[in-house]
């Protein structure tokens, strides 16, 4: 199946998903870190806790001692590591001269940036480079292995960059088109395309090779 065609399938299915949900793009970047390895709804919880103290900011969280975070975002789940992380960010984000001084940089130039932060890998910066700095980049989740993979994608179980390079090839520098393809494919993931998926209504069924979507239409 094409990424273009895969991504209007999923627009029709679902509509417009308004992601990343935030108000700013240091918001994108704590929220970016908090959602490694938990669903958005605990990252939800954890990022309130910062709002109702003001500290969702980066004045705001250098303000709080390491314990203080901790305990915040604890409903994010590994939120020692995670304040640590975050802690690692904020002073990136400082040395660099702030979202605005990021904001000057090539796409490139920024990606490779941010991976030099501690904690922040592929899928955490393409996040941070998408939807806080609005650049033409895809992120590749686990969500986008398994549907690729039950779509029969070739590229499905390619290292990170080069699956990320096919569907950007395939959409072109569309911000846009990567920001909600890759939001489409979480919801799909959570609402279909489970471990044990729904096929029953799928809107892709015609396409994928799960055992699930052959017989009963």
């Amino acid at each position: 199946m094409r990424i273009p065609d895969l991504l209007e399938a999923l627009r029709a299915e679902y509509g417009d998903l308004q992601w990343w949900p935030a108000d700013t793009a240091f918001e994108v970047m704590v929220g970016a870190v908090l959602t490694q390895n938990t669903s958005w709804t605990n990252v939800e919880k954890a990022l309130d806790n910062l709002r109702a103290i003001g500290a969702l900011s980066p004045e705001g969280l250098m303000a709080l001692d390491p314990e203080e975070l901790a305990e915040r975002i604890r409903p994010s789940g590994y939120f020692n590591v995670k304040a640590d992380r975050l802690r690692h960010l904020l002073r990136f984000l400082e040395a660099s001269g702030g979202v605005e001084g990021l904001t000057a940089l090539e796409t490139a130039e920024l990606r490779s940036a941010l991976l030099g932060v501690k904690g922040v890998g592929p899928e955490t910066a393409d996040d941070i480079v998408l939807y806080a700095f609005d650049r033409p980049v895809f992120v590749v989740d686990a969500y986008t292995r398994r549907l690729f993979e039950r779509l029969e994608v070739p590229q499905a179980q390619a290292p990170y960059d080069q699956l990320r390079g096919h569907v950007e090839t395939e959409l072109g520098p569309d911000v846009a088109a990567l920001n909600d393809l890759h939001a489409l494919i979480v919801e799909h993931g959570k609402e279909r395309c489970r471990p044990r998926p729904r096929c029953e209504g799928c809107p892709l069924r015609d396409h994928c090779s799960h055992p699930d979507t052959r017989g009963n239409p």
